[in-house]
């Protein structure tokens, strides 16, 4: 009997998640997302890949093909320490070739690294942008992940970012550091309502986005990792504790349906902020009325309520760019949507894009 093909092994390291997608001649085969806590040290890192060598015990006869975020992590002393002693540790996994992707200069080797930093750093969104643009012509991506979003505008096949750098994104809002998981409820708003009157929000990490969204049932629980603010339960009346807190109230001072609708409120702030600069990057790149929103990362139920509030189609990733393998696990096309960079690395490898 011939041996499995081992394939491709497409890596999303960041700084509070591992994500990873097995692909064998263009076909998405497996795809899964570790919490990794990078900001803890590179143990956390090698705590991950030690799974990924149980799970995937034919690894050894596999590409890889590793994109990053997680250099930002203040464990490094600076993000060409970051980048360097992340692929350091990757270098150290089993497997036929390893690659780092660079952007505009394709992949990498390990040689090249120190060298290259400044290409390979959080260059993750530029390789799911550039498969999007591929199949969508024109449009936006949007990538809504645990932390952070990625308004990356397509134009005739091609990322036509004005910023290349997280810092150059930030400027220009083609990234936006809020997302559905991590992100602090405070860092949302100053002020919000609840029951009808205005509040002012506590400068507390007391609930993040998880809670929002977690209560109003669209995080899926697969990607609610992390601990929640308080380490405590993540049931519905620990998250309505959490979301209180917000506004110095207890959660029996109120019933169910007005907790609902606090969380509400919270999802139309983020939305707004989003939209926002989801319009601006819009604006300055022209792109047309019809042109879709291409949906990625475990927050893309909310691209389509940002679709659907512009009148745009919205499209979604993973069944874009790939295929699913006919011995693919059952959610295996789900998660390759929360998995978009490490899935588009695998997918540039197999194809070539040097």
């Amino acid at each position: 009997m011939r041996p499995e093909a081992a394939g491709t092994l497409g890596w999303d390291i960041g700084g509070a998640h591992v994500k990873a997608c097995r692909v064998v001649n263009g076909e998405l085969v497996d795809a899964v997302q570790w919490p990794c806590p990078l900001w803890e040290g590179l143990d956390r890192l090698d705590g991950v890949l030690a799974q990924a060598r149980a799970r995937w015990p034919h690894m050894q006869r596999a590409r890889h093909a590793v994109t990053m975020t997680g250099e930002m992590a203040d464990f490094f002393a600076d993000r060409a320490d970051g980048v360097r002693r992340i692929a350091e540790r990757m270098a150290l996994q089993p497997g036929i070739g390893l690659d780092f992707w660079a952007g505009e200069h394709g992949f990498v080797a390990l040689a090249d690294v120190a060298a290259q930093w400044e290409a390979i750093a959080s260059a993750n969104w530029l390789a799911t942008a550039e498969l999007a643009a591929r199949r969508a012509g024109r449009g936006l991506l949007v990538d809504i992940g645990s932390t952070t979003t990625d308004l990356i505008p397509l134009r005739d096949g091609r990322p036509a970012a004005l910023g290349r750098s997280d810092a150059q994104r930030l400027m220009s809002g083609e990234l936006v550091y809020q997302g559905v998981v991590r992100t602090p409820l405070c860092a949302l708003a100053r002020h919000i309502d609840f029951q009808g009157r205005p509040h002012n929000v506590m400068n507390e990490l007391f609930a993040t986005t998880a809670d929002v969204y977690r209560l109003l049932g669209e995080l899926d629980a697969a990607h609610d990792q992390h601990p929640a603010a308080d380490h405590g339960a993540k049931d519905a009346p620990a998250t309505r504790r959490r979301l209180a807190r917000m506004v110095g109230r207890d959660a029996a001072e109120a019933v169910d349906a007005d907790w609902l609708d606090f969380a509400r409120a919270w999802r139309a702030e983020q939305l707004n902020e989003i939209g926002r600069n989801l319009d601006r990057v819009i604006a300055a790149a022209a792109l047309p009325r019809g042109a879709p929103l291409v949906a990625a990362g475990c927050g893309a139920f909310l691209a389509e309520k940002l679709a659907a509030a512009r009148g745009r189609p919205c499209l979604f990733f993973a069944s874009q760019v790939a295929r699913l393998a006919p011995q693919a696990l059952p959610g295996v096309a789900r998660l390759a949507q929360v998995c978009a960079p490490a899935l588009a690395v695998a997918l540039l490898l197999e194809r070539g894009a040097r």
